[in-house]
């Protein structure tokens, strides 16, 4: 997991060096202070899903490369097998599993998500991007916080919602909340 972050963090100060883009640059795209971005080079603190899709965007990268190393070459389709497909654990709390990582120039990002609960932690919900996004719980319970709303949902579950208004999720209960997350601009 922190060597993930720290991978990650790698990645971003190479794209930066290879762009000749000052880190000041990158933190403004992001919305965040230098010292955090810095940090996050330093893999010393995680980076959001939707700030490194930010990144991407901006910079004419794919996410796939900066989160995982990996640059997507199918054109006309992409299995994804049960199990498989790439991911990253970026904290204990959050693995992102890619169902759609080797389809290259895609219109959306597609996901399987697994968030550990965190007792007696309350989210602040700070993650935004361009677009929409679609939630789907496939096991496990979730509190999603959006635009100052609690929204809870259970297996079976979904929503469909703009993600550019403020964001975040949280396990409920003491098991782990599994969802499908698909995100399009």
């Amino acid at each position: 997991m922190e060597e993930a972050i720290k991978q990650i963090g790698e990645r971003l100060k190479g794209l930066r060096d290879v762009l000749d883009i000052p880190a000041e640059e990158v933190a403004e795209t992001c919305g965040i202070t230098l010292d955090k971005y810095e940090k996050i080079e330093k893999g010393e603190v995680d980076i959001t899903i939707s700030n490194l899709m930010k990144i991407a965007k901006k910079y004419g990268v794919s996410a796939d490369a900066l989160m995982f190393a990996e640059e997507p070459h199918m054109r006309n389709y992409f299995v994804t097998r049960k199990g498989q497909g790439l991911s990253v654990e970026r904290t204990k709390a959050y693995k992102y599993q890619s169902l759609a990582s080797g389809f290259a120039n895609r219109k959306a990002e597609v996901f399987i998500v697994t968030v550990e609960p965190k007792p007696n932690v309350h989210t602040v919900y700070k993650n935004t991007h361009p677009g929409q996004e679609f939630n789907m719980v496939l096991e496990g319970t979730m509190d999603l916080y959006i635009n100052g709303k609690t929204i809870t949902l259970s297996e079976g579950d979904s929503i469909y919602f703009d993600s550019s208004k403020p964001h975040g999720m949280l396990a409920k209960g003491d098991k782990p909340v599994k969802f499908l997350a698909f995100t399009v601009e």
